[in-house]
């Protein structure tokens, strides 16, 4: 459904006056498929997902969404598309119901207002004005207007900024909906822990160019876990049965591992054998932040 093949695009001229904030990206997203494109402010995901929106052409490489060139082929892809951008710019002074209509008015064959409102749980404020909207309920109904398409392949850009956590759930309810309905969905969001939640696949960007990208639990399995507790009072940290050099600060033991259960099999039985209690033990695999994080240090 998307396919992206040494993308390349480049702000300015060619010398030193130039910038190329994408510099050779190559993935592909199939049907059905959540795919979420992460990275830091600058990473190049922007000026990626603008290219295959089909608002910029690529200064080289080749991008194909629905099996055509959307910027060539704009009038045969954007029916087939939903995009909710970051910011939408809706008139203050319509309601929700007359910008769903204005919206549904520039779409061929539009989904029903009261449908797409109904999606997103905006029926009950469909007649009141925009300008009164909290921000969560504006991202809200630009997820409405970016389904009025009834998309095949659908773009979101941080669906859920400004979301309380409530809509936010509810929003990636909607959004794995979608998906068992067969609608491809390309994410881009700086909540990680959302990425984690629903993308089948994803890939980090850095400084225009991709340098992980898989599953989540592939991304995050190639980083060690972590095993931290309290230090028990009169206890040598050399005595403890865990791998690796372990980290002992404000009291406090933390110690990384590669192989979670294992180690923490070790750990258990050596405190019941020697009947050492282990004050606040908590162990858990790696996260996609501590995943994104550790790809920042390295970089910086």
């Amino acid at each position: 459904m998307i396919e992206v093949s040494a993308l390349r695009r480049r702000y300015g001229g060619s010398g030193r006056d130039g910038y190329e904030a994408v510099r050779g990206v190559d993935f592909s997203v199939g049907q059905g498929e959540i795919f979420a494109l992460l990275g830091t402010n600058g990473a190049g995901k922007t000026s990626t997902v603008e290219v295959l929106e089909g608002l910029a052409a690529p200064s080289a490489g080749e991008v194909r969404v629905l099996g055509r060139d959307p910027f060539k082929e704009r009038a045969q892809v954007r029916p087939h598309t939903g995009i909710m951008l970051q910011e939408a710019g809706f008139s203050n002074d319509l309601t929700v119901a007359e910008t769903a209509r204005m919206w549904a008015g520039c779409t061929g064959r539009p989904a029903p207002i009261s449908e797409v409102l109904g999606t997103v749980r905006l029926n009950e404020r469909a007649d009141v004005r925009v300008k009164q909207l909290s921000g969560g309920e504006r991202r809200r109904l630009d997820l409405a207007l970016a389904l009025t398409t009834r998309p095949r392949v659908l773009f979101l850009d941080e669906p859920t900024t400004g979301m309380d956590p409530q809509a936010r759930q509810d929003t990636w309810q909607v959004v794995r909906r979608l998906r068992e309905d067969g609608v491809t969905i390309l994410l881009t969001t700086h909540y990680l822990e959302e990425a984690e939640a629903l993308a089948d696949r994803l890939a980090i960007m850095h400084r225009g160019r991709i340098t992980v990208m898989g599953t989540p639990a592939e991304v995050m399995a190639a980083h060690p876990a972590r095993i931290r507790f309290r230090l028990p009072e009169g206890l040598d940290p050399a005595w403890l049965p865990l791998p690796g050099p372990v980290d002992v600060f404000d009291g406090n033991v933390e110690a990384q591992t590669g192989n979670l259960q294992q180690s923490l099999t070790d750990l258990l039985l050596w405190a019941r054998e020697a009947g050492v209690e282990l004050p606040g033990l908590d162990a858990r695999s790696a996260s996609l932040e501590q995943v994104f994080l550790a790809m920042a240090e390295e970089a910086a």
